[in-house]
């Protein structure tokens, strides 16, 4: 049986190189927006062209919301 105090000593060795220099960081300077959250949709390459940023995706979807929710009602009250 393997000793796990030597396997947990080697993995907890300090593996922090000497060029990172942390005497600038600030505590939770990301921890807001990290607890936002965000969220990331990959657009495939043939559609680009019509979505080429943020904005335009948003502008369309926002568009299209009203309809899809009616739809998702429509399904409900049949079922």
């Amino acid at each position: 049986m393997k000793n796990k105090s030597q396997k947990n000593s080697v993995n907890n060795r300090d593996t922090l190189q000497p060029e990172y220099d942390f005497s600038k960081a600030v505590r939770g300077a990301t921890a807001k927006r990290y607890a936002e959250g965000t969220n990331v949709v990959v657009i495939p390459p043939d559609i680009l062209d019509v979505f080429p940023d943020a904005a335009t995706v948003a502008e369309a979807l926002r568009a299209l919301a009203p309809v899809i929710r009616h739809q998702r009602q429509l399904q409900v009250k049949s079922v």
